[in-house]
């Protein structure tokens, strides 16, 4: 809104171009608001808000200003550790470092270290042992850290000023002297600080507005019950609000965008009738590999691709489920199968590790639900050491389905999967075949998108007889496991996986709630 007409302005604005119309030359703050009886903060809040509409201007000019630290004073007041160090010195002639040490304790290395780079003494062998010797006509007169300690304790900290007072003792310039403070300003003795200084002056504009005669009086700036019932609100002014001006931006609470992906998955399958399950992080090799029939010797299961921890656990499942699980890995216990041939070994099993994926506690939960049906998922954290690159991390979650039951088939688990991903807002779906150690058959999941084309999301496949037999499961069990960070980045349009853990408040503040 452009203020054209004295009406137009506000009982605050008025005063204050009135004050600033009565100085001849700009002013500060503090002189306005004893002018004006309103406080410093309304005062800049009203120049500002006269300023756009080019009636006033404000000049704003940061100046560094310098104080003593606690340190700082106490060296101004007592002397700096060289300057005492040097008394010291003169009085006794020479000194050893233990002497100074002896002397001046916890400053003995300060005032040593200074009293050689001032070249306010020097070293000097003598029998075998380092003597300390005032240089002759050394420190006869204040040096300039001493002089900036003197006029900083006066309260002399504006470095315009300063200079000028330095340089009234000492030859030297602004330069030099920012070269000094910043020493003194290491040697933790001044501190330094800024601070903006405003000055306000009325325009030729705001002269001409003025010009057309001024009546202030007072403003109500909220209408009460009194005056409504009174209808007093009749014979009031009521101050001016710009609705056009831009309010200040709020960024409303929201849950994560990852978590309420996270979320969302959880509501699709308790949708489709399936239930949450958890399971500890440290599995053993026995649950996390062998009962899934992977071999002992499977690359999966080396260090460079697993996270073991360097103590064992006894096996935490039955005498008779541990050697079933044996006899399928050696020979295929009593199914049609080979196994894995040569020799199960059990501590192998014992090991404890950051479990690689979440099937060991769905398997293990199985274990103790073998009757049908049973329709569980688990979102969790799994841990696999894997280079850190855009779509790949060391941990990660994964999002584990089961479905045991009478009859269930492969194409029923071709239908849960196509489910989820069209509720996720994948319509393009395709399976390509697939290998898992414990799943046959096994397919791979990909969707498409128009900018990536088909893009892998998962695995899943129909749990081998060498899987649920020796865990005493008699019916069909579907499994997948499903990367959920890839998964995100698609739903999220990022492209790389280590944005959904940075804490970038600018994303976070700035992304849709719903897509």
């Amino acid at each position: 809104m452009v203020i054209t007409e004295v009406a137009e302005l506000t009982t605050s604005e008025k005063r204050v171009l009135l004050a600033l119309n009565e100085e001849a030359k700009a002013c500060d703050p503090s002189t306005l608001s004893e002018k004006t009886d309103i406080n410093e903060d309304a005062v800049m809040q009203t120049a500002f808000m006269l300023a756009q509409q080019e009636l006033c201007e404000v000049k704003e000019t940061e100046r560094t200003y310098y104080h003593l630290t606690v340190e700082g004073k106490a060296y101004a007041a007592e002397g700096l550790p060289e300057r005492r160090a040097l008394e010291f010195l003169i009085a006794r002639k020479e000194a050893t470092i233990d002497d100074l040490k002896t002397a001046f304790g916890k400053t003995a290395n300060i005032a040593i270290n200074w009293l050689l780079k001032k070249n306010w003494a020097r070293i000097k062998r003598k029998e075998g042992e380092n003597l300390l010797i005032p240089v002759a006509q050394a420190g006869t007169d204040p040096d300039i850290d001493e002089l900036i300690l003197k006029k900083l304790a006066e309260g002399k900290s504006e470095l315009t000023f300063l200079l000028e007072q330095v340089a009234n003792a000492l030859p030297v310039d602004e330069a030099e002297l920012n070269d000094f403070l910043s020493r003194l300003m290491s040697r933790k003795l001044v501190e330094q600080y800024t601070r903006v200084e405003r000055k306000i002056a009325i325009t030729e504009s705001g002269k001409e507005l003025l010009s057309r005669g001024v009546s202030v009086e007072e403003e109500i700036a909220q209408l009460t019950p009194e005056l409504i019932r009174t209808g007093s609100w009749k014979e009031h002014k009521f101050k001016r609000y710009d609705v056009n001006i831009s309010s200040k931006e709020v960024f409303a609470a929201k849950i994560h965008p990852y978590q309420r992906i996270l979320d969302r998955m959880r509501r699709i399958f308790t949708d489709m009738g399936f239930t949450e399950i958890k399971g500890a992080l440290v599995q053993s090799a026995f649950w996390n590999f062998d009962a899934l029939f992977v071999p002992q010797d499977h690359p999966a299961r080396e260090m460079q691709d697993t996270f073991y921890l360097t103590t064992r656990k006894p096996i935490d499942a039955p005498d008779e489920l541990i050697k079933n699980v044996k006899e399928m890995q050696e020979h295929g216990g009593s199914l049609n199968s080979s196994g894995w041939g040569g020799e199960w070994r059990k501590e192998l099993g014992e090991r404890l590790l950051l479990r690689t994926h979440t099937t060991a506690v769905t398997l293990k939960y199985l274990a103790s639900h073998p009757e049908p049906p049973v329709k569980v998922f688990s979102i969790d954290r799994v841990y696999r050491r894997e280079t850190i690159d855009p779509t790949h991390l060391p941990e990660f979650d994964q999002l584990e389905g089961i479905v045991m039951d009478k009859g269930v088939t492969f194409s029923n688990l071709l239908g849960c999967l196509a489910t989820f991903y069209r509720k996720m807002g994948f319509p393009s779906i395709r399976f390509r075949p697939g290998y898992f150690p414990y799943t046959e058959p096994s397919v791979e999941v990909e969707v498409y998108l128009q900018e990536r084309g088909w893009m892998e999301l998962g695995g899943a496949g129909v749990f081998r007889e060498e899987v649920t037999t020796p865990v005493g499961l008699k019916y069909p069990v579907l499994a997948w496991g499903l990367g959920i960070g890839r998964l995100a980045m698609l739903s999220l349009g990022l492209t790389d996986i280590r944005d959904l853990y940075h804490s970038d408040i600018d994303w976070l503040r700035k992304e849709r709630v719903f897509r």
